[in-house]
């Protein structure tokens, strides 16, 4: 395998040792699959990614995904720390415009004005929008009860490349007091294409912020996300479909992570029009570290 050059990244992150850390390797093109797997499996961040080419593929940089237990198509938070490795280390600053070749399909990332400390923004594909469930049957599974969930609104499946089931909440209290019944969570997903629960309330932590959100990925081998760039993105979507402030477009602050201690900041921006909706998602990334895999 050789030395491989990796770095942390902290994405989603107001300061350092916050947001959602991120493993990326360079040299990616040297392993196999399974090393890949095991390396993501050694680092046990949500995820880790590998940039197999330094030189752009129709524009882009092919990079995979892995999970502590399988590679996926798309995740934000990966999308947004990959791409600021590639600006910072691979093209030192070159361009402010970045595209990653993702099992998804290709991914435009851009920074905002601000060098090295601005807002990176990704484009997301359209939402798609799928099965739904009855609070009846979702409550259980975050221990809570079906009267705790906004009935105005549909518990929905939604992906942007990665699909989550969307679940909105009347209150912080019970945002803070949700947790996943693994036995009953397992059961519902075994049946669907979701395999990850968002839940979001109108409450913020911090009166500056819009709203807050919590997501549940134990399928992946992570109980708790810190900071889902994938799930805000379905949630934007989603928000907008359903006029969550009575108008076709958003642009909101969301906090993450507050209930693991590793308070995040995500920027949504969507917006409908001929019935299709666009969305993008922001955050800053801050490099924390940088080492070699022997």
């Amino acid at each position: 395998m050789g030395q491989l050059t990796f770095y942390i990244v902290d994405v989603f992150a107001e300061e350092k040792y916050a947001g959602n850390q991120l493993a990326v390797f360079r040299g990616g093109q040297a392993l196999s699959d399974a090393e890949m797997q095991r390396i993501a499996l050694e680092m046990n961040y949500s995820e880790t990614t590998f940039i197999l080419s330094e030189t752009p593929r129709d524009g882009g940089f092919d990079v995979r995904i892995f999970t502590p237990k399988e590679e996926v198509p798309f995740a934000g938070h990966p999308t947004l720390g990959t791409a600021h490795i590639l600006r910072t280390e691979v093209l030192r600053g070159a361009a402010d415009k970045i595209l990653l070749n993702l099992k998804v399909g290709q991914i435009p990332v851009t920074l905002s004005a601000g060098v090295g400390s601005g807002t990176y923004w990704m484009k997301q594909i359209e939402p798609t929008f799928g099965p739904r469930l009855t609070p009846e049957t979702v409550a259980p599974i975050l221990s809570l009860t079906p009267d705790e969930i906004d009935p105005r609104l549909a518990v929905e499946q939604v992906s942007t490349g990665l699909p989550f089931f969307i679940v909105p909440l009347k209150t912080l209290a019970s945002l803070k007091r949700a947790q996943t019944v693994k036995d009953k969570f397992f059961e519902l997903i075994a049946n669907t294409e979701a395999k990850s629960i968002l839940i979001f309330c109108p409450e913020p932590h911090r009166p500056e912020n819009d709203i807050s959100v919590r997501v549940f990925v134990d399928y992946f081998g992570i109980p708790e996300d810190p900071a889902t760039g994938s799930g805000n993105g379905c949630l934007a979507g989603y928000l907008v479909k359903h006029r969550y402030w009575g108008r076709p477009e958003i642009d909101v602050k969301v906090e993450q992570g507050y209930e693991i201690g590793r308070p995040s900041l995500l920027l949504l921006r969507a917006s409908e029009k001929d019935g299709h909706i666009s969305v993008s998602v922001g955050g800053r990334a801050l490099t924390i570290a940088r080492g070699e895999f022997l």
